[in-house]
């Protein structure tokens, strides 16, 4: 869900409130589109591509399928999270998607580890951009611009032709929205989005995408995941993979599967009163039992909906259980917050 505005000031699109209203609601019940510039690419080839990668990150990349991708972590030797990625087996290469922001940490990292391993990395991301779709009426926007829609399984992907375009196209892992990527030269990227618009797509920005990401429950590296946290801390069982063999910090993860002994968990709050600030500590008898993450006020028919996302100690993370922070009330609640992306809330 990293990304930034589709064209201009990233802050001017979404503005004023109204503007992020519409916003919502195109990527919850129409059509949204947005820029994803602030991904980076990496491909990665040579003969020992699948096996290097599935030693250095959490997921299991040696049997990924030619089309598809999976989402894993990169750890450090004690366990600790040093960055998030998508790896997609684009069959003579792999594909590596990241944040902008962790693109020189996650490159040397990866030089460190390689070798005498016939493994070539090369950054592409001057050459590959990405434009985000989501909303219910999505496929009927594809449509209208031109492209044939395949059924597609999560982070599956295939490679079109649109108006004489290379174009990628992958299927999303928001479970709550259904969405997709469209990978392209950065100088074909203008004429897609105006083509898309013109099909009935309403430009998202950098507010909106925030809200999304948050009302999905979907946490995002330097923010929700530090490198200080844990994998089993993070609610994220979709980047592990327990029989894939051995990657740099297993031996941690595996004795946090073995033992049970992670002490905090990620999980959403439902918020009365006040948003309290990122990175405020919930308390309990004198000492932190929490802490908030990220912060959105979600604009929803009935008004604007008040939520948190956080870290609390495991055996209190009951659904329901009440908190004092400041002025405000904390609830915990389940993620993602589905609730919100039922019709009748916008």
């Amino acid at each position: 869900m990293t990304s930034t505005a589709i064209h201009g000031n990233p802050d001017a699109v979404s503005a004023d409130a109204s503007n992020v209203r519409a916003e919502f609601e195109a990527l919850i019940s129409g059509c949204g589109i947005y820029d994803l510039s602030g991904r980076a690419k990496i491909a990665l080839s040579g003969g020992d591509r699948v096996r290097w990668l599935n030693g250095m990150v959490t997921n299991n990349i040696r049997d990924l399928a030619q089309g598809h991708g999976v989402y894993a972590f990169l750890l450090n030797p004690q366990g600790h999270i040093l960055g998030d990625l998508y790896a997609y087996n684009r069959a003579d290469s792999l594909m590596v998607d990241t944040d902008q922001t962790q693109l020189e940490k996650l490159l040397a990292t990866f030089d460190h580890y390689i070798i005498m391993d016939d493994v070539e990395i090369a950054n592409v991301s001057d050459k590959i951009t990405a434009i985000g779709i989501a909303g219910p009426k999505l496929r009927e926007v594809l449509g209208a611009a031109g492209f044939e829609i395949t059924e597609l399984q999560t982070l599956q992907f295939v490679d079109l032709t649109w108006q004489n375009v290379a174009v990628t196209l992958v299927r999303g892992d928001n479970s709550m929205v259904e969405g997709y990527e469209l990978w392209l030269p950065p100088d074909r990227v203008t004429a897609l989005r105006d083509a898309l618009m013109k099909a009935g797509a309403t430009a998202a920005g950098t507010t909106t995408l925030e809200l999304l990401r948050i009302a999905a429950g979907i946490p995002r590296y330097g923010q929700d995941i530090r490198e200080r946290d844990l994998p089993q801390e993070t609610e994220q069982q979709r980047a592990l993979n327990f029989s894939k063999g051995c990657y740099i910090g297993q031996e941690i993860v595996e004795r946090i599967r073995s033992r049970g002994n992670v002490h905090r968990k990620f999980t959403g709050f439902e918020v009365h009163g006040t948003l309290p600030a990122v990175g405020a500590k919930i308390q309990a008898d004198g000492r932190d039992i929490g802490e908030i993450t990220s912060v959105a006020s979600l604009p929803l028919a009935g008004g604007e909906r008040p939520v948190a996302l956080g870290y609390i100690r495991r055996e209190i993370a009951t659904p329901g259980k009440q908190f004092q922070l400041g002025d405000a009330q904390l609830s915990i609640a389940a993620l993602p917050f589905a609730e919100i992306f039922q019709g009748e809330n916008l």
